[in-house]
């Protein structure tokens, strides 16, 4: 069962609607979840807690500033949005180092999708090729089948390079086991 999944684990919900925190309360009912509806709530709890995952919304609570904090902290966190879902704050969210980046119109399956991409994380593998895989067709859709063709040589090394992506990149230079390394 995939809730069974999430049931040792500390999440960070951080959206400035309730009924969104509520929602991802029920579908993750079996992890602690610890919720913000505030950049500043959200900020004290990131600086004081480990957190498994952090669910970010982008626009109501300056997601991407909360973004680099879980970042600087090794803290797996994706991205969820309704009015800001663009292919730049989608690039942002990678660039950035987002683990992955959802509408708010898929939290009905968002269990699936995190256990997906935490099993991926944990396991070394690419968890945008994940997200790829099952929403790209959402993404031509929303955004026009030449989205990408905005920033072409990003998306054309993105996609070269999965698991190389700008965000492990991000992720790797905050990794306190590799800068002690020197690497």
């Amino acid at each position: 069962m995939t809730n069974s999944f999430f049931k040792d684990m500390h999440i960070l919900a951080v959206d400035d609607e309730w009924d969104v925190i509520e929602t991802i309360q029920e579908i993750l009912d079996t992890a602690q979840v610890d919720v913000a509806k505030t950049y500043e709530t959200a900020l004290e709890k990131i600086q004081a807690t480990q957190y498994d995952l952090a669910i970010l919304d982008i626009l109501g609570v300056n997601g991407i500033e909360l973004l680099e904090e879980c970042v600087k902290r090794n803290i797996p966190a994706v991205m969820l949005t309704a009015n800001a879902m663009s292919p730049d704050t989608l690039m942002t969210s990678i660039k950035k180092g987002a683990i992955s980046y959802l509408s708010k119109e898929h939290l009905a399956d968002l269990a699936p999708i995190l256990k997906s991409l935490l099993e991926a994380r944990n396991q070394g593998n690419p968890t945008w090729k994940i997200l790829f895989d099952k929403l790209e067709n959402d993404f031509n859709m929303r955004f026009g089948n030449d989205w990408k063709s905005a920033d072409p040589d990003f998306w054309a090394d993105f996609e070269r390079y999965w698991d190389l992506s700008r965000g492990i990149q991000e992720r790797l230079r905050h990794n306190p086991d590799i800068i002690d390394k020197g690497i």
